[in-house]
């Protein structure tokens, strides 16, 4: 089993459920409609066999330098891995369906995670694909109880923001298997302006419709994680790693930072659980 687990990132798999559930409360859902658990099943199968399916995509680029990874080390087979990934795809693409979801939204989705997968390593730009799959799968959550099927700012801009702090994440994490040197001054402003979006959209949202004092302790929190792991990603060599997995953890904090106008215990959980996947990823690794 702890093959499988390493293929699908299993310790990043939480921060499916805290982006389906933020995005749902924003667009005005309920906590007790069954139909959210529905989605967080099928938002968790579209990541996990997305991810199985990176790995089935990369065997070539692993065999010559990762050959510790499941599928060239032979402990899961190439094609058992692609037959699982592309069953979980579809099988989430069809509950997500049976529970409401747009079916245009999930469809692209589906698509966003096949074209990350495919073309990741051959084409740079492909980092913005995957920000546009988180924002996708926050979209595609609203959708199923939206009053209006088109996007509205409430969603918006925190699925926006969520993508921008995500592509960061993936030009940090493209740097991890050089393992040397330091990030360029240059990267690193860039990577800092990505991953402080979700701090200004929530800055700017707190600002027009007014705050609580705990809402402040999010940012400053948010704001110290993130630092923290830039920080940590300017020394270079293993700690870009290190830095990708506080960085990956702190998708539960972006959803806070969402999520904090509408349900403010539930941000502050969303917090909480920061640092137990951080945690979590000693045991299976995020990246």
């Amino acid at each position: 089993m702890r093959p499988w687990l390493q293929l699908a990132r299993i310790s990043n798999l939480p921060t499916v459920w805290t982006n389906v559930t933020a995005a749902w409360l924003l667009a005005g859902g309920q906590l007790e409609d069954l139909r959210l658990l529905w989605i967080i099943v099928a938002g968790s199968l579209l990541y996990t066999g997305g991810m199985i399916l990176n790995d089935a995509a990369d065997v070539k680029f692993d065999r010559e330098h990762r050959r510790e990874r499941p599928i060239p080390s032979g402990q899961v087979s190439l094609r058992m891995a692609w037959g699982v990934g592309v069953g979980m795809l579809l099988a989430g693409f069809a509950i997500a369906c049976f529970a409401g979801a747009h079916v245009v939204t999930t469809l692209l989705l589906v698509a966003a995670i096949l074209f990350y997968d495919l073309y990741h390593k051959p084409w740079a730009g492909s980092v913005f694909v995957m920000g546009a799959c988180r924002a996708l799968l926050y979209m595609m959550a609203a959708s199923v109880v939206a009053v209006s099927r088109q996007p509205n700012y409430a969603v918006l801009s925190p699925a926006m923001g969520l993508g921008a702090y995500v592509v960061g994440i993936t030009l940090a994490a493209r740097l991890e298997h050089k393992q040397k040197g330091r990030l360029p001054l240059l990267s690193s402003l860039l990577a800092l302006a990505l991953l402080s979006q979700p701090a200004v959209l929530c800055v700017i949202r707190v600002a027009i419709d007014g705050g609580d004092e705990r809402q402040y302790l999010i940012l400053i929190f948010f704001t110290l994680w993130v630092l923290h792991a830039l920080n940590t990603l300017r020394k270079g060599g293993p700690n870009i790693g290190r830095a990708v997995g506080l960085l990956l953890a702190g998708i539960a904090v972006v959803d806070a930072l969402a999520v904090s106008v509408v349900s403010l215990p539930l941000a502050l959980f969303f917090v909480l659980l920061a640092p137990l996947l951080r945690l979590w990823q000693r045991w299976v690794a995020a990246t």
